[in-house]
Parts: C-alpha cells; sequence; structure tokens
C-alpha cells in the first residue's frame, strides 16, 4: 500500500451558476453534479487516478449518501474495506454553490449523524503497511496513528485547512505539513514566508508548505525555501482544489521527487481540477498531467466523459 487515510467522506451537490441571487431571486443551474467529498477521502482519489495504491478508515451512514461514497471509492479503485457503515445514521452532505460572475462559491454544509472514528477501529496493521499516513485532523484517534506511522519508520503528512491549535500540538509527529492561507492567516499578520516556514520545520516536519490559491504555493525543506506560481487556466470551480493539490504533493513524494519539483506537479493537478465543476470529475491522469505540463495543453478527453458520468447517473451511480 501507498498511502492509508483516515478522514470524513462526504456527498457534494456541485451547481454551477452565472451569479448569486439576492433575496427573493432565482437564477437558472448552468451545470449540477452528484460527487464524493472530503478532504482525505478526495487527496486519496486523487493518488488512486495518478496510479497509487490507497486505502480509506473512516465511517459513513448506511443511508443512500454512504452507500454512494463506497461505490465511488471502489470506482476509482481506493480501498474501502476499512470503512465503517454506521447503518443508522447519515452521511454529511455539502451543497456547493459556485458562480461565474465572482469565480467563488458558497457551501451549505450538513453534517451527518454517523459516528466518528474511534481508537478501537484502527487497523494497526493496515495503516503501518503504507508509506504514507494521510490525516485533516487533529484528535486523540489521528494522534494514535500518527505516533504508530512514526515508531514503524513510515511518513505522516497532515492537511491543514483551518487552524486549530490542536494541530499545533501535533506537529512533532507530522514530516509533510501542508497548509492553507487561511491557516496561515490565523497564526501571522504578516507574508514574511520564508520565516514562518522555518519556524514550523523546527517544530518537526520535515516539509511545510502553504497553499495560496491563484498565486501558487510556498515552503521550505532542508534544501531551502521555494516559491512555485499558479498555472494559468479558465478556473470553474475551485471546489477540492486543496484535497486534490495535497493527493498529488503525496504522489509527488512517491516519486522521490524534491519538494519544489512536487509543488509544481500538485500546483498543476490542482489547476487541471479547477476547470471543471466539482472535486472529483477534473482529477487529471498522470498522461494527462505531463502533457498540460510539457505543452500547456488539457487533454479532456476522459475527464468530459467523467462529468458527464456524474451528472447524468447522479446518486444512482
Amino acid at each position: 500500500m501507498d498511502v492509508v487515510g483516515i478522514g470524513v467522506p462526504c456527498v457534494d451537490l456541485l451547481a454551477h451558476i452565472r451569479f448569486l441571487p439576492k433575496e427573493n431571486q432565482s437564477t437558472a443551474l448552468e451545470e449540477y453534479s452528484w460527487q464524493g467529498g472530503g478532504k482525505v477521502p478526495t487527496a486519496l482519489v486523487t493518488l488512486a487516478r495518478l496510479g497509487a495504491e490507497t486505502g480509506f478508515i473512516g465511517v459513513v451512514g448506511g443511508d443512500l449518501f454512504g452507500r454512494f461514497c463506497l461505490q465511488d471509492f471502489k470506482r476509482h479503485g481506493v480501498d474501502c474495506s476499512r470503512c465503517i457503515v454506521d447503518e443508522e445514521k447519515e452521511t454529511s452532505f455539502s451543497i456547493v454553490l459556485s458562480d461565474e460572475k465572482t469565480g467563488g462559491r458558497n457551501i451549505l454544509f450538513h453534517w451527518g449523524s454517523a459516528r466518528q472514528i474511534e481508537l478501537d477501529d484502527l487497523d494497526y496493521g493496515y495503516i503501518s503497511s503504507a508509506k504514507y499516513l494521510h490525516l485533516s485532523q487533529a484528535n486523540h484517534v489521528t494522534q494514535r496513528a500518527a505516533e504508530y506511522t512514526k515508531q514503524k519508520g513510515n511518513q505522516v503528512v497532515f492537511d491543514a485547512d483551518s487552524y486549530h491549535k490542536s494541530i499545533l500540538e501535533m506537529m512533532p509527529v507530522i514530516d509533510v505539513f501542508i497548509a492553507s492561507e487561511f491557516f496561515y492567516k490565523a497564526l501571522y499578520d504578516d507574508e514574511d514566508y520564508e520565516m514562518h516556514c522555518g519556524e514550523l520545520l523546527k517544530s518537526g516536519p520535515r516539509i511545510v508548505v502553504f497553499t495560496l490559491g491563484e498565486r501558487g504555493c510556498v515552503g521550505m525543506d532542508e534544501e531551502g525555501f521555494f516559491t512555485v506560481p499558479a498555472f494559468k487556466v479558465k478556473v470553474k470551480d475551485t471546489t477540492g482544489a486543496g484535497d486534490v493539490y495535497h493527493g498529488a504533493f503525496i504522489y509527488g513524494l512517491l516519486q522521490g521527487w524534491s519538494a519544489k519539483d512536487t509543488a509544481r506537479f500538485a500546483n498543476a493537478v490542482a489547476a487541471i481540477k479547477c476547470t471543471t465543476i466539482g472535486g472529483r470529475a477534473g482529477i487529471p491522469t498522470l498522461d494527462v498531467v505531463q502533457t498540460f505540463l510539457n505543452t500547456g495543453h488539457i487533454d479532456y478527453t476522459e475527464i468530459n466523459e467523467r462529468v458527464d458520468f456524474y451528472r447524468k447517473r447522479g446518486l444512482m451511480c
């Protein structure tokens, strides 16, 4: 196994509109889609699409959304044999609005009633079988999984999308720390990225990266500080861009690439994803990414087939 992730799956109903209507207004749906979501789950799907072997540990409800999440994992080749079904409960669900006028998105989120992963749910043999453990939550369960991973000589990657002090407490057991600009702004009131990356490196990780949206990303490892600009594409929907970035970054680590080269690759994968609606449909294969990096051209043959699949089949898939 290349990567095992622990996280919370959800289902996204994506709605692409021309503008966000005001009170008592309405607007037509330009495009819609049902897709799987969740930070770690989407990162694992990205890895599988690129050719890595991945497995997921988590809990879904026994409802229609839960069945959809499991089917979507299987469709993309993510092993979900350690995923628990909380039969009488609901899976988390989001309605995501992306609008052409502002290029932004709005998310309406319903936290399902399915229980959270517990210590007794962890299969330590399964976790230690993977080269990397991918996490996005800092709690007693993920802390224990990360400690075990480190004991076995494997690596821990953490997705810090939003700030919480418990994340900083986990830094000693994190090898690769990738945080959003929202996390950065919660901690710092300047743009001295190099200084703050250096500070975080001293707390445990060997690689620290901050994603900055359309400005690309910055980071630091033992070779020094680096800045990698974003690729210019026509953005339709940024949903899942960070999750896809994390998956692509881990793929680069599996190949033994430098942190800077890996960041450039992850920028490219996330950029391609952003040209289509949702977090899953636009994730490219390795061939598509390599062509984009070499020529700037995006081959939409397979991507468009997936977009149509999610829209036409909906929850029946």
